[in-house]
């Protein structure tokens, strides 16, 4: 079965850096048509940079996905530009601010939420229409690993991570006779800004994180990219409502 996207429209949320980023470039290598979306506009010029000296064609959009009218926007872009929808990596999301669950601030609780989880949800509500009309689609929920287990210290975004996964199940199973199949990729401790942020300068925090990796290392996010990329292929037609930990096996643990 064919892995490539030539000729295709793939929408890329958080796609100004790390994951999304990734995701956008390797989307244009393969041929796709890509909208690169994200609150930062700066970081899509530069991905829209990436994609083009890869070969690619595609657009950005200014995108905050925590907020409904700028998602249905984002979406009536991407129309616009290309007139389909073919592929959607709903990937934008924060890590919050570290805290004990009953010393997790209400802020900072709705500000995990309304990205991580209220911003799939609003994604989704605005693609699939789309691809319900063309009778095809493939979406993927970037997730992770707090998806799967409980981690200390991070309450919101475990139970955002978690709601995703949920979400991506329940939208597999409504969709998957009319075409559209939506999975989850759960990642584990990737080179990323936000795991930049997270470990703060600590050197102890990495050396916990690659102690505590079966593969050895911490991970690439063109190896996030690179499963995204075939659960939206035709390699993947029989796999739906999957949350696939790509994680080193951190989770096999």
């Amino acid at each position: 079965m064919a892995t490539t996207q030539t000729d295709r429209v793939a929408l890329v949320t958080g796609a100004a850096s790390g994951i999304g980023r990734a995701a956008a470039v390797a989307f244009a290598r393969q041929g796709a048509r890509v909208v690169a979306a994200d609150v930062n506009q700066k970081g899509i010029d530069e991905t829209l940079r990436l994609l083009r000296d890869a070969g690619g064609n595609g657009i950005g959009v200014r995108c905050d996905v925590a907020q409904q009218v700028q998602v249905d926007a984002m979406v009536a872009s991407t129309l616009k530009a290309f007139g389909r929808l073919d592929c959607a990596f709903n990937n934008a999301g924060v890590e919050g601010t570290p805290a004990a669950t009953a010393d997790c601030t209400t802020d900072n609780w709705n500000r995990t939420i309304g990205i991580n989880l209220s911003g799939v949800w609003y994604c989704l509500h605005a693609e699939i229409p789309v691809m319900l009309k063309q009778g095809r689609g493939a979406i993927v929920n970037c997730a992770s690993v707090a998806g799967l287990v409980g981690i200390k210290g991070l309450p919101a975004y475990c139970a955002s991570k978690h709601g995703v996964v949920g979400l991506t199940r329940a939208a597999a199973l409504e969709y998957g006779d009319k075409g559209i199949r939506v999975n989850a990729v759960c990642p584990g401790a990737i080179q990323t800004p936000m795991l930049d942020r997270f470990m703060a300068g600590d050197p102890g925090t990495r050396d916990m994180l690659l102690a505590n990796e079966p593969i050895g290392r911490i991970g690439r996010p063109d190896e996030i990219a690179d499963a995204v990329l075939w659960l939206c292929s035709d390699a993947a037609s029989f796999v739906t409502g999957q949350a696939i930990a790509v994680d080193g096996g951190w989770v096999a643990q």
